[in-house]
């Protein structure tokens, strides 16, 4: 049972790979290379995951990043369908992103693993700096880190005690 809901969820989420390297370990015998893979999957409505793998080789990397990604998958509350609800800052390693929302219309501002992210979290109106380091794998982190930091307007009314309106102005 539970495997048909996993394939079903399989179904919705697109993957788009961010990064492939080569990477090489050196043992007794000489140099032993395997192909590490960085994949983001997204549903384009609020869900987004990154996952990593590592093979010998390249699309069994692929698999294994997209496995580890549908484990790691987080729920992004939306704005209006289309942004971020306020700015916030991502942190992974020396990288650090900077989110903010914009108006309709402005479009995705972002480059890279961090472009590749908002847009399968289904974000589309957004502006995003890089701050520090420009790794891919420490920028996407950063970005799915600023992302799972968002909450809904209705989450801080009842941390704060007030209603929605009062939060919202």
């Amino acid at each position: 049972m539970q495997n048909k809901r996993d394939d079903q969820k399989q179904k919705t989420l697109e993957e788009q790979v961010v990064e492939i390297k080569s990477v090489v370990k050196v043992n007794k015998g000489g140099r032993q290379r395997r192909f590490s893979a960085t994949v983001v999957v997204g549903d384009r409505h609020g869900q987004v995951g990154l996952g990593m793998g590592k093979a010998n080789e390249v699309p069994d990397a692929i698999k294994k990043a997209i496995q580890d990604a549908n484990k790691n998958l987080i729920k992004v509350p939306l704005a209006e369908d289309r942004t971020i609800s306020y700015e916030v800052i991502g942190t992974s390693g020396a990288a650090r992103v900077l989110l903010k929302p914009a108006i309709a219309g402005t479009g995705v501002i972002a480059g890279g693993a961090v472009r590749a992210v908002l847009e399968l979290a289904g974000i589309r109106d957004i502006s995003a700096k890089s701050l520090g380091s420009r790794t891919k794998n420490n920028m996407a982190n950063a970005t799915v880190n600023a992302l799972s930091q968002l909450k809904t307007p209705e989450h801080i009314a009842k941390l704060r005690g007030k209603t929605v309106e009062e939060i919202l102005g």
